[in-house]
């Protein structure tokens, strides 16, 4: 088991990459159509993948349970992502980023739905406000890169991204971390492979522009292999719906990120919705946070 610092250090640094990701997803569809550049991150990052295994002397199992936890983990790969790409034709990096802030609400309508766990009165009332925030973001966004068609390409992402942690968790493989990514992007690989034919009339006809390298191999390096070392490290040590709260943290800083070095505007209602959005987040784990902060005061009075 890791110890504290090493699951906060770890849990920050997958935060940090987060919210950069959804830049560097829009930054390398920007000289590449959206599936090629999905397709690409794959393939570059599985022999890096590999060979971060041969020199770390880490074994990749084939055994049925191995393969399965890769192909549930593969969903929060290129399964999820298919939509995110997607949806950069819709959707600012920010709005992107701020989507994946719904990630906690749809992992608890997930486990309510499905596996019959309890939702309290204030976290249902958490959902309605952040619901709301949605609505007041589509409507103040038409006119800055924010369509419907990409919020609802994107909560098809979260979800299948929220399904995956569920079924990765069920699972319960015993596999290193970085086994769990390497065999995940594996299974993404074959799958961009298998979709090669359907988009190869797109296929690239020149070196794309630097902006749209970086951000690929930005993606491929931080958000697929360092980024999913991390995550899988900690689906394997905490809570499903405490891992969700990652992407609570990384709206507001990838707006920053995207305003930044992307000169992303957004409207004064964009902006209120996003704040709406975040407050029924906060509604939502009010009792959580509250619990926290209580465990925390009964162990500072009881040392």
């Amino acid at each position: 088991m890791p110890s504290k610092f090493n699951l906060m250090s770890t849990y920050a640094l997958l935060v940090f990459i987060w919210a950069t990701t959804p830049l560097a997803i829009v930054w390398s569809v920007s000289d590449l159509h959206s599936l090629w550049a999905l397709a690409l991150r794959f393939f570059i990052a599985l022999p890096l993948a590999l060979g971060l295994l041969v020199l770390l002397k880490i074994k990749l199992p084939h055994d049925g349970i191995s393969i399965h936890s890769y192909i549930a983990g593969a969903c929060s790969f290129i399964g999820s992502q298919i939509f995110t790409y997607l949806a950069t034709a819709y959707l600012s990096s920010g709005i992107i980023a701020l989507m994946f802030g719904l990630a906690p609400i749809m992992t608890g309508l997930i486990g309510r739905f499905a596996f019959q766990i309890h939702l309290h009165r204030m976290q249902w009332v958490g959902m309605c406000i952040a619901v709301v925030g949605l609505a007041i973001i589509c409507l103040g966004g038409s006119d800055h890169h924010i369509q419907p068609m990409g919020i609802g390409l994107m909560l098809i992402s979260v979800f299948v991204y929220c399904a995956s942690i569920f079924w990765v968790k069920k699972v319960n493989a015993p596999l290193e971390p970085m086994a769990q990514a390497t065999g995940s992007i594996m299974v993404s690989a074959l799958f961009a492979l298998v979709m090669l034919p359907l988009i190869w009339q797109h296929a690239p006809t020149h070196l794309p522009n630097t902006k749209a390298l970086i951000g690929l191999f930005y993606a491929v390096i931080m958000a697929s292999l360092l980024a999913m070392f991390c995550y899988f490290k900690l689906v394997q040590n905490i809570k499903a719906t405490t891992l969700s709260l990652t992407t609570v943290m990384t709206p507001m800083l990838a707006m920053l990120f995207g305003a930044l070095l992307n000169d992303e505007k957004l409207s004064g209602l964009v902006f209120v919705g996003a704040v709406v959005l975040l407050l029924g987040l906060f509604v939502y784990f009010y009792r959580d946070f509250k619990a926290s902060q209580n465990l925390a005061h009964k162990i500072k009075s009881g040392s």
